[in-house]
């Protein structure tokens, strides 16, 4: 499926289709590059990088963050686009890190998968700097950022504690992005029909709640894509569930930092 470009009116002045292409074409390359990962061409055909990426407008040398990137599946082809002059942050919190930690050491391990920076930190502190990224992409955890922790009692589930300040999470991505800079979320579509803690249970959320959320801490959206979407997809069913693990209806949104 092709990515469908849904753009403002400003950003299409500032666009041409030859534009569209090279940033296509670049990432190819970076998918074609020998000696990838076994699991990371797998994946290639579940997560269609080839139409993600090039959402970011990156060029060689720019500067990228891949928030919770845990394996870093995408900070490998993000570094394939940068080039050496640039830099990817991989970022990842203690649980992302622990969740993808037999793919990081794959990764890392006796090969090279570019100019990636481990950037391990807590969302308390992302470390980000002012204005010192072209771009960040935010792959199926935005969600999890409104995920109320819940523990069992043997009876039902009951909350652990509040959920994570995405306010101050969101001012600091916006904070490190340059004016004019990207930001792409991928998340698992919710059924709008469910209560909103019941989508979040099934590590799902409601697109249009995703999209006011995101608007509200400044950002502007410039592009969609529905190169992931999968009208098949039983959105009562929680993400993990083996019947549609890797196989969700996923939104695609593209946003700009705007230039003042």
């Amino acid at each position: 499926m092709k990515v469908k470009f849904t753009y403002s009116i400003t950003t299409l002045l500032c666009l041409s289709l030859t534009s569209i292409s090279s940033w296509s074409a670049s990432v190819e390359e970076a998918m074609a590059k020998p000696g990838r990962l076994a699991a990371d061409l797998e994946r290639d055909l579940r997560s269609k990088p080839e139409d993600i990426i090039p959402l970011l407008n990156l060029q060689e040398g720019d500067r990228v963050i891949d928030i919770f990137g845990s394996g870093g599946y995408y900070s490998e082809l993000l570094a394939g686009v940068v080039g050496d002059s640039g830099e990817v942050l991989l970022h990842n919190n203690r649980g992302f890190q622990a969740w993808g930690i037999n793919i990081l050491n794959d990764r890392f391990e006796g090969r090279d998968p570019g100019n990636i920076t481990r950037h391990n930190r807590e969302v308390e502190n992302l470390d980000l700097g002012e204005n010192s990224l072209d771009a960040a992409i935010l792959v199926m955890a935005f969600h999890d950022m409104y995920v109320v922790p819940k523990r069992y009692n043997g009876e039902e589930y009951v909350a652990t504690g509040p959920p994570a300040d995405v306010g101050h999470f969101m001012e600091q991505i916006y904070l490190g992005i340059k004016p004019g800079g990207r930001l792409v979320v991928v998340d698992h579509a919710g059924d709008p029909e469910l209560e909103h803690e019941t989508v979040l249970d099934l590590h799902r959320i409601d697109e249009e709640f995703a999209r006011t959320e995101i608007e509200n801490y400044g950002f502007q959206l410039v592009a969609t894509s529905d190169a992931l979407r999968n009208p098949t997809d039983d959105r009562s069913m929680i993400v993990f569930d083996s019947d549609i693990q890797g196989k969700t209806d996923r939104f695609v949104l593209a946003f700009e930092k705007p230039m003042h």
